[in-house]
């Protein structure tokens, strides 16, 4: 690599980083792990010492070594958290980069870690085929690898790794988040009875424990107002003070006496609550209801 012509490494602070001296008291953050693979030892050497001040978003690096496209895959097998590769093309075979490139997106499955590519013979393969062929995120010549273009390579790929990463974690975030609401939903379902109405009244959904414990047929129920019920199985004036409770976009909650089907009276605590759209009208109701 061509590392001569940067005199100073001061830039190798990132405008991302925080520039005050973190406390005492705090432990420093975790350093961003990078593997670097390469047969040649000097490379391994000169590459740590030409990144040996960089930092990103207050995070410094941290290396990882590996000498063959094995070695790497083992090292990745077991360190799930490297950001970065800085992988030799040419190792113990001519294509041994390119191999190991290709088994940590397929067999490893790892599509988090970004890969640079660096080799010394570029004529080996061109570069756009290896782009277009192969998951990997730059490819240099050594020759051409200033210190100055390795440190903006290597930010690059931290800041993208970053990103993915967060994009990772809020994606995992939100599919917990739906599980535990189907687990909920669930719960609801077979201890509650379940109504949604549209803005004019009318029955859009009603779950199972409600059509059994009223007697009635989904299909009896969807589409229709509350007129549907029994007559006086929900007092005329409860069903105005809802109203104007639920227009208002306001929640409305009372313990009601429903009929079922079969004339007898259930005791239920209902809860009304309005789905509002983005002017402040409601939408939708919910009705859930349980027993006293």
């Amino acid at each position: 690599m061509n590392l001569n012509d940067d005199d100073s490494t001061q830039w190798m602070i990132d405008d991302e980083s925080n520039p005050a001296a973190p406390a005492a008291s705090k432990a420093a953050p975790a350093p961003w792990k990078v593997l670097i693979v390469d047969d040649d030892v000097d490379v391994h050497v000169v590459t740590k010492f030409s990144l040996s001040n960089a930092c990103f978003m207050g995070r410094r690096l941290c290396f990882l070594h590996a000498y063959s496209g094995d070695e790497a895959l083992t090292i990745l097998r077991h360190s799930a958290d490297v950001a970065l590769v800085l992988l030799d093309v040419i190792m113990e075979t001519s294509d041994a980069g390119l191999r190991v490139a290709r088994q940590i997106r397929e067999e490893l499955d790892n599509q988090l870690v970004r890969i640079v590519l660096r080799t010394g013979q570029p004529g080996q393969a061109l570069e756009h085929g290896i782009i277009l062929d192969y998951d990997i995120n730059d490819f240099w010549c050594k020759t051409d690898l200033t210190t100055r273009k390795l440190f903006t390579t290597v930010i690059s790929s931290l800041r993208s790794y970053a990103n993915l990463l967060t994009a990772r974690q809020r994606s995992d975030a939100l599919t917990a988040a739906l599980a535990r609401s189907r687990q909920l939903l669930a719960a609801l379902d077979q201890h509650a009875m379940l109504m949604t109405l549209n803005p004019k009244g009318k029955i859009t959904e009603v779950n199972d424990k409600l059509c059994a414990e009223l007697q009635y047929a989904r299909e009896e129920l969807l589409g229709q107002g509350c007129e549907a019920l029994p007559p006086q199985a929900w007092p005329a004036e409860q069903q105005a003070a809802a109203l104007a409770a639920l227009t208002g976009g306001e929640a409305w909650s009372e313990v009601v006496a429903l009929r079922r089907r079969d004339g007898e009276l259930l005791k239920l605590r209902l809860s009304v609550t309005p789905t509002l759209d983005a002017d402040g009208k409601p939408s939708q109701y919910i009705a859930l209801a349980t027993s006293c």
